[in-house]
């Protein structure tokens, strides 16, 4: 009898210890059930959908994940996508250039991710506040830019949200290029392993002579940079930019995090289990509107993976301990 449930127990515990792995299998379950309940869920055109939808998410969690496993948080997300939009339509009305439009866009990410690493690492404020007020400002500017009323913004944004390559959404090429070349970053460089190293133990960080402040420094200026990236796909998308775009996006960014494996105490995670952790989230979505049910349902669903996803991740760091 032991030696029978024997592989189920490892089969379990692998899934238990490897997030990836365990998110791989809802994902599968989730397809293969939507596959009976819906006859277009496994369209072309909803499957594709569904990656163009999970790819801004999956883009700056990305940025987020380098964050959090360097033992930080950014709550600003949201708020630098809507203001990332505005400035890149303001900038290309202004200039009549969609390059700059798109320059100005992702330096517009770039400054407020380095605005919040300054405030945590020059000033020494706790990121889970510095980041609150940075929500706040950059919304705020976003408003004040635009005096709360949409901008156009078509062109070569428009190209990165809403063109294709052979029926395949720009976005979600995108999405699959930038998540190898964080792959490759984040476990075949030294800045790689100095992100893992300074989120798992920074005062032995130090002593092995990694300069934690610029990691940081460098992890948040990424996060601001994607953010404003994203900022550009939403907008390109909508063909407008709105002061309110990305609105609440944060709580989507930070549950693919969490739910891809990211460890909040830092130090542990992968870039793939961030992209099926945003896949994942997209495709419930998209499950929902498919059977019918009530987008506020998909609210409390969010909440609900974030606990959930936490509580294992303490159960486990209670197990190591």
């Amino acid at each position: 009898m032991t030696e029978q449930t024997n592989p189920i127990s490892r089969l379990a515990a692998i899934l238990f210890s490897r997030r990836e792995a365990s998110v791989a299998l809802i994902l599968l379950l989730v397809i293969i059930f939507m596959s009976f309940a819906n006859e277009f869920f496994l369209t072309q055109r909803n499957i594709l959908n569904v990656g163009r939808q999970a790819s801004v998410v999956a883009i700056v969690a990305l940025g987020q994940a380098l964050v959090i496993i360097a033992r930080g948080i950014d709550l600003s997300v949201g708020s630098v996508i809507g203001l990332s939009a505005v400035t890149g339509a303001y900038v290309a009305a202004g200039t009549d250039s969609q390059l700059l439009g798109i320059g100005g866009a992702l330096g517009a990410g770039l400054v407020a991710g380095m605005f919040n690493a300054i405030l945590y690492t020059r000033f020494h404020i706790n990121p889970f506040i510095a980041t609150l007020g940075t929500l706040s400002i950059a919304r705020g500017i976003a408003l004040l830019m635009t005096g709360g009323i949409p901008i156009s913004f078509s062109g070569w944004a428009s190209y990165l949200g809403a063109g294709r390559i052979l029926e395949v959404p720009v976005s979600l090429i995108l999405m699959i290029l930038l998540a190898g070349a964080f792959i490759i970053f984040t476990t075949r460089t030294r800045i790689g392993r100095d992100i893992y190293a300074t989120g798992d133990n920074p005062t032995a960080a130090r002593l092995a002579g990694i300069d934690v402040d610029r990691t940081r420094f460098l992890v948040f200026a990424l996060c601001g940079l994607l953010a404003g990236l994203g900022g550009l796909i939403l907008a390109g998308n909508l063909a407008s930019a709105s002061p309110n775009l990305g609105r609440g996006s944060e709580l989507d960014v930070i549950a693919a995090v969490i739910l891809g494996g990211v460890a909040l105490s830092g130090g542990r995670g992968s870039i793939i289990g961030v992209v099926l952790g945003a896949l994942l989230m997209a495709l419930l979505a998209n499950a929902f509107v498919l059977l019918g049910i009530s987008s506020h349902w998909q609210v409390i669903t969010k909440g609900l993976v974030i606990v959930v996803a936490v509580g294992i991740d303490g159960i486990q760091r209670g197990r190591e301990d």
